[in-house]
């Protein structure tokens, strides 16, 4: 039985919209929006395209992870591969394997959907979709080309048990990676991974063609 505790799609009158910023990957709105009370407020966010991770598991139970430099926050954080959603409707299990392989140079023979998040519904419209990727071997071939910050990325493969600790501890911050590794402690926990959904489990947040 499903639970009785979910999210529900609503959409509040929009009575004026503009777009004072374009960027090259995302937006700035700002909307004016009807309050239940009658009342008009002004809302500003970030439009985003929507972006996918891959929570990769090798069969040692250690976690496929990436050490980068987030120039917002000035940090250099630890994260598990994930991009954005660079084609509207573009399906996301594809843009997945296309991260795997390009940040990491791995490909997956299991595929299912860990979870999926907005990741944060107070300023910013972005949907993400986390996979879990599982049987794991290299990919045959010249590595992607990287360039800027993904130039000075490092790979590294840390138990899962090892980034529960950190994300517990405040250490590790990157959301797919914290949201990844503790869902899946989480279905290990519960009905198992394999109850998760398979891979081309509907997202109403991102529809695509499957």
């Amino acid at each position: 039985m499903g639970s009785s505790i979910k999210d529900t799609a609503e959409t509040w009158q929009v009575t004026a919209s503009e777009t004072p910023f374009v960027g090259n990957k995302t937006s700035a709105r700002t909307d004016v929006v009807v309050m239940p009370d009658g009342s008009t407020v002004k809302r500003d966010y970030q439009v985003h395209p929507g972006s996918v991770a891959v929570l990769a598991l090798d069969e040692q139970d250690r976690v496929l992870v990436i050490n980068q430099y987030r120039h917002p926050v000035r940090h250099r954080l630890w994260e598990i591969p994930a991009g954005l959603l660079d084609i509207p409707g573009e399906n996301p299990l594809h843009a997945a394997q296309r991260e795997l392989y390009e940040e990491a140079h791995v490909k997956a023979e299991d595929w299912r959907v860990l979870t999926d998040v907005f990741t944060s519904p107070g300023g910013c419209d972005e949907a993400l979709r986390i996979f879990l990727a599982r049987e794991l071997s290299d990919v045959e071939g010249e590595r992607f080309e990287v360039s800027e910050e993904e130039a000075d990325m490092e790979l590294a493969r840390v138990p899962l048990d090892e980034l529960v600790r950190g994300v517990l501890a405040g250490e590790l911050h990157n959301t797919c990676l914290t949201v990844g590794v503790l869902a899946l402690v989480a279905a290990r926990a519960g009905e198992g991974v394999g109850a998760l959904r398979a891979a081309d489990a509907a997202w109403p947040a991102r529809p695509f063609e499957v």
